[in-house]
C-alpha cells in the first residue's frame, strides 16, 4: 500500500515538474531573447534528465557500470522512440528546420562518438573528459547561435506566458521564471 502511495506520488510530482519546467523555461527564453528550442535542447533536456543522472550516479558508485552505461543508451533509445512517437500519436510534431539540418546529426555524431569511445571496452577519464567537454561547447554554441539570429527566438503564444515580456531583456519576471525552472527540476528529481 505504501509502495503504491509512493508512486503515485512521484508520477504526480513527475508530472507537474515536467509542466512546472517547461512553463518556466520557456517564459525565461522569451524573456531573455533565447529561441525557446535552444532551452528545451539544454535547461529542459538537462532538467529532464536529472533523474537519469541519479540512476547513472548511484550505479556507478555501486560498482555497475553496466547499469549506469544501459541506463543513459536505454533512455536515448526511449526518448526518441517512445516519447516522440507517442507525441506524434496525440498530435502531429512540427520538426523545425534546424533539428534536421544541426542537432538530429548531432545528436547521431554523439551516438557514433560513444561507440567509438568504447570499441576498447571502457569509457574512461579522458573520454568523460571529452564528452563533458563537448557537451559545455555545444551549449555555449547554441547559446551563442540563438542570440546572434534575432529570427531564432521562436514563437511563443502569448496564451502560454502569465507575462510576456520584450524579448532580450532582464526584467522582474526573469527570477520567477528561473524560480519555476528550479521548481521544476526539484519536482522531478523527487519524481
Amino acid at each position: 500500500m505504501l509502495a503504491t502511495l509512493l508512486f503515485l506520488a512521484g508520477l504526480v510530482a513527475l508530472v507537474v515538474g515536467a509542466s512546472v519546467l517547461v512553463r518556466g523555461a520557456s517564459g525565461l527564453a522569451l524573456r531573455l531573447g533565447i529561441s525557446p528550442l535552444v532551452v528545451g535542447l539544454t535547461v529542459v533536456a538537462f532538467g529532464t534528465s536529472a533523474p537519469e543522472m541519479a540512476v547513472t550516479t548511484s550505479a556507478v558508485l555501486s560498482g555497475r557500470a553496466d547499469m549506469a552505461v544501459g541506463n543513459a543508451v536505454g533512455s536515448n533509445i526511449f526518448n526518441v522512440l517512445f516519447v516522440l512517437g507517442l507525441a506524434a500519436l496525440i498530435t502531429p510534431l512540427t520538426v523545425h528546420r534546424q533539428v534536421i539540418r544541426q542537432e538530429a546529426p548531432i545528436m547521431v555524431g554523439c551516438a557514433a562518438l560513444l561507440v567509438a569511445l568504447s570499441q576498447d571496452g571502457h569509457v574512461g577519464l579522458f573520454d568523460g573528459v571529452l564528452l563533458l567537454g563537448l557537451l559545455v561547447a555545444y551549449t555555449v554554441f547554441l547559446i551563442l547561435q540563438s542570440r546572434a539570429d534575432p529570427r531564432s527566438v521562436a514563437t511563443v503564444s502569448d496564451d502560454d506566458l502569465p507575462h510576456p515580456a520584450e524579448p532580450g531583456r532582464w526584467d522582474a519576471g526573469v527570477p520567477v521564471q528561473l524560480g519555476l525552472v528550479l521548481l521544476g527540476l526539484v519536482l522531478l528529481v523527487a519524481g
